[in-house]
């Protein structure tokens, strides 16, 4: 492989970008692929298969060719609005699993370094904050602060943008209080229906830890049934 390809490749994958690696394997020639690139000769010839291999996340021999092709996916970002004490447990959770975090707070006292050590931290609100923030449906977003002034922005932009998983902290009560103002908004019954409100799945817990691991529960199983949806 160049070196040139593989710097590219060091570039790409610590920028979270999507792309894939393409082989040919009849003369070990290599080239980056993205959709709407131009391929060279070596591929040209096969760039729907590429397409549609990229599109399922699929590795491997592409059939009746001799290109083998590498996926690199983006991983999933989860932003978590709301520096409270939850966060802090959904942080030690989240270490081991493959997400990207960020979390969001418009106060100072809440959103430190000092909380959240090694943690992307965000001192702004969430309205301001999505206006420079690229985001789409491999997003994911967590609100725990039970404020519509902070919470509301954050979930009216995941809900805009289609994230793959939209969780909000709260009692029913609470919950249904936010869909009311969501539907005053202009959003849809079914767009509403797609927050997990109350956030999480049913442990039986409500201890902070606990609350944690049922929404790390609930965002992981929906994160490998958008796998599973983008490999059929």
């Amino acid at each position: 492989m160049k070196l040139e390809i593989l710097n590219e490749i060091i570039q790409k994958k610590s920028s979270s970008q999507k792309f894939a690696l393409l082989t040919n394997l009849t003369n070990g020639n290599s080239e980056i692929f993205e959709f709407g690139k131009l391929l060279s000769i070596d591929f040209e010839n096969y760039k729907k298969q590429i397409e549609n291999y990229h599109s399922l996340k699929k590795n491997g021999v592409i059939d009746g060719t001799q290109i083998f092709i590498q996926n690199f996916t983006k991983p999933i970002e989860v932003i978590i609005v709301g520096a409270v004490h939850i966060a802090q447990y959904l942080i030690d959770l989240f270490k081991n699993l493959d997400f990207v975090i960020t979390i969001v707070d418009p106060r100072k006292y809440f959103i430190t370094e000092e909380r959240f050590p090694n943690v992307k931290i965000i001192n702004d609100w969430p309205e301001e904050i999505f206006k420079k923030l690229q985001t789409d449906s491999n997003n994911a977003l967590i609100t725990l602060t039970h404020d519509p002034k902070i919470d509301d922005p954050a979930l009216k932009h995941a809900l805009k943008n289609k994230f793959f998983y939209i969780g909000a902290l709260g009692s029913k009560k609470t919950h249904t209080k936010r869909c009311q103002r969501l539907k005053e908004s202009g959003f849809t019954e079914d767009e509403i229906a797609s927050i997990h409100g109350p956030i999480g799945i049913k442990l039986g817990g409500k201890s902070g830890p606990e609350i944690a691991l049922s929404i790390v529960s609930q965002l992981v199983l929906e994160s490998n049934k958008l796998l599973l949806n983008s490999k059929k």
